[in-house]
Parts: structure tokens; sequence; C-alpha cells
């Protein structure tokens, strides 16, 4: 090749246009198969947990008719194993579910209460514009 044909701006954009490709085929693929597999995680730990629901230490709350129910009405109905290890270990199961839906309560009142106080500061806020307009 002379030197002509390697400073070509043809080549040039063909090989960027090339391995641009390339990383972008590459990308596409992590992230399909990363999505399946989260997909696939997700539903086997819903249907593992949602299997063999036991009778709950606490019943269930409904607060209103229009509150999302959050715990299937049927885990009450349901016998317990015979078995004390399968007792066990669906005992532990809900005490990680009653834990996590404690913990998601803690977080949804501080969400509910640092938006409060954000619409406090954004109401005093206004307050002040609306001063400074009035004063000019």
């Amino acid at each position: 090749m002379t030197s002509d044909q390697r400073n070509s701006p043809k080549l040039l954009m063909g090989i960027i246009g090339g391995m641009v490709a390339i990383i972008v085929l590459f990308f596409a693929y992590q992230w399909f198969m990363s999505s399946s597999r989260e997909v696939t995680t997700e539903s086997e730990s819903i249907n593992s947990t949602v299997s063999t629901p036991l009778k709950p230490s606490e019943p269930v709350r409904t607060m209103d008719e229009k509150t999302i129910q959050l715990v299937d009405e049927s885990i009450l109905k349901t016998a317990t194993p015979n078995d004390p290890a399968l007792a066990k270990e669906e005992m532990a199961k809900l005490e990680d579910i009653q834990t996590q839906l404690h913990d998601q309560e803690n977080i949804l009142k501080a969400q509910h209460n640092d938006a409060d106080q954000l619409i406090m500061l954004k109401e005093e806020q206004i307050k002040l514009i609306e001063a400074q307009l009035v004063q000019k």
C-alpha cells in the first residue's frame, strides 16, 4: 500500500465504523443477557416464595379498599407442613418477607416525611419570592 492509500479518509472511516459496530453489538448482547437473567431470577424468587405459603404470625391489615394488597389472603387458609424442618424453613422465609415489608414501610414513611418537608420549604420559598415581587 502506498502512503496515500493508508491515509485515505474512506479507509479510516470504514475502520472506525466497523469498530463502533462491534462495540455496539457487544454492549447490546451484554444488556440483553443481563436483562433476561434478571427476569428469570425474579420470577423464580417470586414462585419460590408464593408456592408454599404458611399462616403468618400477624394478621393481614387492610387500611382502605383502595390500597394495594401486598399479601394474598389465601396464606391464612393454607395448612402448615407436617415436617418440622419444612415448617422452620417456611417460618424463616415468612420472617424475611415480614422484615422486608417493615423495611419498605420505614423507607416509604421516610420518603413521605421528606416530601412533606420539601413541600413546606417550597411554600416558604414561594412566600419569599412573592414578598420580593411586592417590594419591587
